[in-house]
């Protein structure tokens, strides 16, 4: 049991789902860890978030194969590769969305870090409102071999149960009962995402991507 997810009351499964681990060569240049080598968990995305709930998992996960997908057996460089999203960055759930994938990838907008002395740049790397397929690209700026991602949510479903309540949790009408079981069925549709099908090709879809 990881200590820090048990003291703050999170769900067990969080430590269960898999991990994400780089290289930051920022990090390293400034002594921040060991060679640069850091590891991300589905903790640190929804600590950053504020919540947890599908779309903060389904961006976790198509960005944990999507980095995969680009780097094979190596370390993934941060701040070294280049997001892609299809939608404006007001939009629906962008911004969730550009939260996690900057997290993990350092990839930021133009407000992101400019860097010391020409390099470790962060800034401009973070696009919207891109002509995707997916909803969102990742491109290595050293190879430049880039994949589009597309998560199909629906196939974790929402019980049943669900058709009744969140009508009802939405609106403030929930009894205590009923929101404790709301936020119980809302972190299990989250644990078979992360956990039982972490790795289902049906559930993150890639697609490889020529950047013009």
């Amino acid at each position: 049991m990881d200590k820090a997810i048990h003291k703050e009351g999170l769900p067990d499964f969080f430590a269960d789902a898999p991990t994400v681990t780089l290289r930051d060569p920022l990090a390293q240049f400034l002594g921040t860890a060991r060679d640069g080598i850091m590891e991300y968990r589905y903790a640190d995305a929804v600590r950053l978030a504020g919540h947890s709930c599908p779309t903060v998992a389904g961006t976790w996960l198509m960005t944990l194969h999507g980095l995969r997908a680009l780097y094979g057996n190596e370390l993934p460089v941060r701040g070294e590769i280049e997001v892609y999203m299809a939608d404006a960055r007001d939009a629906g759930t962008t911004g969730v969305v550009a939260t996690v994938v900057q997290l993990v990838t350092g990839a930021a907008p133009e407000t992101g870090f400019h860097g010391i002395g020409g390099r470790f740049g962060r800034n401009n790397l973070l696009h919207f409102d891109q002509p995707l397929q997916g909803e969102i690209g990742l491109r290595r700026k050293d190879t430049g071999a880039a994949v589009q991602v597309v998560l199909d949510a629906s196939v974790v479903p929402w019980p049943n149960e669900m058709r009744q309540l969140l009508p009802k949790a939405v609106s403030g009408q929930a009894s205590s009962a009923e929101l404790q079981c709301f936020g119980e069925l809302w972190q299990e549709r989250v644990r078979q995402m992360l956990i039982e099908h972490a790795d289902d090709a049906n559930l993150v879809q890639l697609n490889t991507w020529v950047v013009n």
